[in-house]
C-alpha cells in the first residue's frame, strides 16, 4: 500500500471509531431517557409514602401544610402537576417534528400550575392560567401556522413528502447544550 491508500484507510478507521462513540452516547441517553419515562407510575406514587397529617417532618426540614391541610394531598397534586410536565419536557427535547414548539403551552402550564400548587396561600388552583398562557400562545399558534403553510406551499410547488420537508426545516444541533440553546 502506498501512502495515500494507509492515509485513507486511517481517515475512514477514524470515522468509524466516531460513529461508534456516537452511536453509543446515543444509546446510553436514549435508556435514560425510556428509564426515566417508564419509572414515572413509581414516582407518581411516592406521595403514598407521605403521612397524611399537617406537618410533615423529613431530613430536608418540615412541611406545614395550610392550603391542603395534608401533606399527602399536597404531595400528591404535586406529582399530578410534575409527572405530565416533565413528560412534556422529554417530548419537547426529543421531538423531531416541525410542530414540536407547540408544547411550549402544555410545558409553560404545567409549570404556572406547579408554582400555584406550591404558594399555600393562592386561590383555588387552575384559575385565569390561560391569562398567563395568552402572550405564548400569541405566539406559538401563528408561527407554527407560517411554518404549515411554507411546507404545504413547497409540497404544490414540488413533489417533495412531507417527511422530506420536515427534514427540511429540522435543525440539528451536534450538542446537548446546542439542544439547549436551540430554544432559549
Amino acid at each position: 500500500m502506498d501512502k495515500q491508500q494507509l492515509k485513507l484507510k486511517k481517515i475512514s478507521l477514524k470515522g468509524l471509531a466516531t460513529d461508534k462513540s456516537h452511536y453509543n452516547r446515543k444509546i446510553i441517553l436514549g435508556s435514560i431517557i425510556a428509564t426515566i419515562i417508564a419509572g414515572t407510575p413509581f414516582v407518581f406514587y411516592l406521595h403514598e409514602y407521605v403521612p397524611d397529617t399537617k406537618e410533615w417532618e423529613t431530613i430536608f426540614g418540615s412541611y406545614n401544610s395550610q392550603f391542603y391541610e395534608s401533606a399527602n394531598v399536597a404531595m400528591w397534586v404535586l406529582s399530578m402537576k410534575i409527572i405530565p410536565l416533565l413528560l412534556t419536557l422529554i417530548w419537547f427535547f426529543t421531538c423531531r417534528h416541525w410542530w414540536y414548539h407547540a408544547l411550549l403551552v402544555p410545558i409553560i402550564m404545567f409549570s404556572f400550575q406547579i408554582v400555584s400548587a406550591i404558594n399555600a396561600d393562592t386561590n383555588p388552583l387552575d384559575e385565569l392560567h390561560i391569562l398567563y398562557l395568552l402572550p405564548i400562545m400569541a405566539i406559538v399558534f401563528p408561527s407554527i401556522y407560517l411554518i404549515r403553510a411554507k411546507m404545504f406551499n413547497k409540497i404544490n410547488d414540488h413533489d417533495k413528502t412531507m417527511e422530506e420537508l420536515e427534514e427540511e426545516f429540522m435543525i440539528k444541533p451536534k450538542t446537548f447544550w446546542g439542544v439547549i440553546k436551540q430554544y432559549f
